[in-house]
C-alpha cells in the first residue's frame, strides 16, 4: 500500500488512537489532532519509537478555523492530504424529557458541526488534486434509535447523511462511513444523564469490542484501489444479536 498522509480528528483516545497506531504500522504518515495535546504526543512518540511516522497538533472540531488551521497545515506540510478520518465525537445521553440541552448542542457541535468544520476544509484541497478519500465514524445508533438516544443518533444519522450526499456530488473522491456499535471508547464515561450512562457502561461492560477492531475497517477502506469506493461498514459483536 502507497504510503498516505492521514488526517485523524478526535485522535487522542479510543478509535482514533488506535487507528492512529494501525494506520501508522501500516507505513502511512498520520497527522493527530485533539483538545488533549499531552495524550497526543505520548502517542505520536509511541508511534515514532514503533518505527512509525506522525505528528500531531491541538484541534478543536468545533471551531471552523481551528480545523481549517489542522488541514491547511498537514497540506502545506506535505503537499497533499489523502484522507481525513471524521472520528472525533462525544455521547452524553439522556432522555429526551431529561432536557439536557447543553448535552444536545455539544452533540450536534462536535457530531455533526466538527464533520462539516472537516469536509469544508479538506474537500477544495481535495478536488484540487483530484483525489482523496473521507471517512466519517457513524455508529449502529446512527441506524436505529434507542431510548436515550434521540439526539446522539440524529448526530450519527446525519453524518452517514453528509457522506452519501458527499459521495453523489464528488466522483474524484472515496467516501466511507464507519458505523460500529460498543467499542472501548471514553464515549461510554462522559457527560449524560447518570442513570442512563451507568447503563450504557453495563452494556459496554457486555459488548465492548475492541477499538483495534473498528481501526482495522478504517485502514481496509483505505487499502482499496482508488477506483474501489467501500461506501459503509456496520461492525457489531456477534453477542449484541442475542440482546
Amino acid at each position: 500500500m502507497s504510503k498516505k498522509i492521514v488526517l485523524i480528528t478526535g485522535a487522542s483516545s479510543g478509535i482514533g488512537a488506535a487507528t492512529a497506531r494501525r494506520l501508522a504500522a501500516s507505513g502511512h504518515h498520520v497527522v493527530l489532532g485533539a483538545r488533549r495535546t499531552d495524550r497526543l504526543a505520548a502517542l505520536a512518540a509511541a508511534i515514532r519509537e514503533d518505527g512509525g511516522s506522525a505528528e500531531h497538533t491541538t484541534l478543536d472540531v468545533t471551531s471552523a478555523d481551528s480545523v481549517d488551521s489542522f488541514v491547511q497545515a498537514a497540506h502545506s506540510r506535505h503537499g497533499r492530504i489523502d484522507v481525513l478520518v471524521n472520528n472525533a465525537g462525544v455521547m452524553p445521553l439522556s432522555r429526551l424529557d431529561a432536557l439536557r440541552v447543553e448535552d444536545w448542542n455539544q452533540m450536534i457541535d462536535v457530531n455533526l458541526r466538527g464533520t462539516l468544520h472537516g469536509i469544508a476544509a479538506a474537500l477544495p484541497l481535495m478536488r484540487a488534486q483530484r483525489s482523496g478519500h473521507v471517512i466519517n465514524v457513524s455508529s449502529t445508533l446512527g441506524h436505529e434509535v434507542v431510548p436515550s438516544s434521540a439526539v446522539y443518533s440524529a448526530t450519527k444519522f446525519a453524518v452517514r447523511a453528509l457522506a452519501e450526499g458527499l459521495h453523489k456530488e464528488q466522483q474524484d473522491i472515496r467516501v466511507t462511513v464507519i458505523s460500529p456499535s460498543f467499542t472501548e471508547s471514553e464515549l461510554n464515561t462522559l457527560g449524560g444523564d447518570p442513570d442512563t450512562m451507568a447503563w450504557v457502561r453495563t452494556m459496554a461492560d457486555k459488548l465492548n469490542m475492541p477499538a483495534g477492531t473498528v481501526a482495522d475497517a478504517i485502514a481496509y477502506a483505505i487499502a482499496q484501489p482508488a477506483s474501489i469506493d467501500v461506501s459503509e461498514i456496520v461492525i457489531r459483536p456477534i453477542v449484541e444479536a442475542a440482546l
